[in-house]
């Protein structure tokens, strides 16, 4: 099979409709809309495209299976979860050439967020047979405590595009284990990935009603009505901070449980006493991760200053030395960004940082070809003041500002809005603890780039969101907690 028939192959066998009630169907209005692959601007293929009467009948279906779906045993949830993680590593390699296909991270970065998201089904399908409650006795020995978890009932996902499939277990993995019902709204760039998932879920055995999948072109059109229903009790939302604060509004008129994982605007510390190599290799992961599409990516490099130009120089022989091009090509390690509105972005930051006398020492401009390309880039001497300082780069640039002492790069690292995570490279122990305390950010890598793990918390602080995904924590987003008094014992 050549490489253009499997990529036919596989856009052709995911399922183009809605998922509602267990069963696909075409959405009531008829319409649909165009999947793009971004590394030539062609379109992919076109699928449903949900509206608000779509939107209803999920919140419906949902509804109506939460009272059944809430008593389902613990080791029953367990095993529709393990099975879903056992069919997405079989078809790891299908799956993976899909999402380049409609995102454009290279496949083998593909293949790497299928299996951190088949990761959340397995995690969860573990922590869905230890939801525990308690039992104690009243300090004046008068009653009884009974302490109950019970499932918070419908809720609503919202996943971004930049991880089509990782963000979707990553919500969908506690809610079932939890016993909660849900409606999945996936971005509207990258829908199949999500489409897939769906149909491996009820593949695995997951009931009808659990799971609906609205993709569509209108989220505020689809997602607002839900919100304000009332039936709905839980919304968790990845995606820009904007985004997230109109959701929040819309949730508290019925008081919602709300997780959010908003934007980030992650500082990347490098002291003097670093091992500058690790420290090089820990800014390339945390900058390039996703082609730098994350919110966890390192948006700002501040490298002390006896430093700072042998970290450019060695940052910036390993970013020119990055492959560009189409995901599915050998040795392809930098795809396209998601779309012309990225890139357009992406120049503008960097030429507001050369207008402020930032110095280009790599890339700096688009790359060649029909798709949304941009050069891996290293800037040096940005300054305070330029946009990339203050804004979510979301692209292949590395700004690097150098500091002088410990005081000043944790006040500049801290000058943000946003506090989702934060990097820093010492061989100082003493140092390492102190700075990460004193980071403003909900998680802190100490001398590494990665900081993303199924049995970790995955969460932050200030306007990048509210709660905690993933590790022992992240089931407790979809628990309700029930004291029973007891009396007359």
């Amino acid at each position: 099979m050549t490489l253009a028939e499997w990529e036919t192959k596989v856009v052709e066998r995911v399922p183009k409709q809605l998922f509602i009630g267990g069963a696909w169907r075409d959405a009531r209005s008829g319409a649909t809309f165009k999947v793009e692959d971004p590394s030539t601007g062609s379109a992919l293929c076109e699928i449903s495209d949900a509206g608000t009467d779509d939107g209803l009948a999920a919140l419906d279906a949902a509804a109506a299976a939460q009272p059944s779906w809430g008593k389902t045993p613990p080791r029953e949830r367990a095993e529709i979860l393990r099975r879903s993680f056992e069919l997405l590593m079989e078809r790891q390699d299908d799956l993976a050439l899909l999402m380049t296909l409609e995102m454009g991270k290279p496949f083998a970065e593909a293949k790497g967020e299928i299996a951190y998201a088949a990761d959340f089904l397995r995690w969860f399908s573990e922590e869905a047979v230890r939801i525990e409650g308690g039992y104690s006795i009243a300090p004046n020995g008068s009653a009884r405590f009974l302490i109950m978890r019970q499932p918070v009932g419908p809720s609503m996902l919202i996943t971004p595009w930049n991880f089509p499939m990782a963000m979707g277990t990553r919500k969908i993995g506690p809610a079932i284990a939890a016993g909660c019902t849900m409606i999945l709204k996936p971005a509207q760039q990258t829908p199949l990935s999500a489409l897939a998932l769906a149909d491996i879920l009820r593949e695995a055995g997951l009931p009808e009603g659990v799971l609906s999948l609205l993709p569509t072109s209108d989220a505020g059109g689809v997602t607002e009505p839900l919100l304000r229903d009332g039936r709905i009790r839980k919304v968790s939302f990845t995606g820009s901070t904007g985004v997230g604060r109109k959701l929040l509004e819309q949730s508290s008129e019925q008081v919602l449980r709300t997780s959010m994982e908003l934007g980030g605007n992650a500082p990347f510390l490098v002291f003097d006493d670093a091992d500058l190599d690790a420290a090089v290799e820990g800014a390339m992961q945390a900058k390039m991760r996703n082609i730098g599409e994350a919110c966890t990516a390192a948006n700002r490099l501040y490298v002390q200053s006896g430093i700072a130009t042998e970290f450019a120089r060695k940052l910036s022989e390993r970013m020119g030395a990055l492959k560009l091009g189409r995901g599915t090509e050998d040795g392809v390690q930098v795809g396209p960004l998601i779309d012309a509105k990225a890139r357009e972005k992406v120049q503008s930051l960097v030429d507001d940082a050369v207008n402020r006398g930032a110095r280009v020492l790599v890339g700096g401009a688009s790359g060649a070809g029909d798709g949304y390309f941009y050069q891996p880039t290293v800037l040096a001497d940005v300054p305070q003041s330029s946009e990339l300082s203050t804004t979510e780069i979301f692209g292949p640039v590395a700004p690097i500002i150098p500091f002088d002492t410990e005081e000043e790069a944790l006040a500049a690292a801290n000058d943000t809005e946003y506090g989702l995570v934060s990097y820093l490279y010492t061989r100082d122990l003493n140092r390492g603890l102190r700075v990460s305390e004193a980071l403003e950010a909900g998680m802190v890598g100490l001398n590494q780039g990665i900081v993303s793990n199924p049995a970790a918390p995955f969460g932050g602080i200030k306007h990048s969101g509210l709660g905690r995904e993933g590790g022992r924590v992240g089931i407790d987003e979809f628990l309700e907690t029930k004291y029973v008094g007891i009396g007359g014992v």
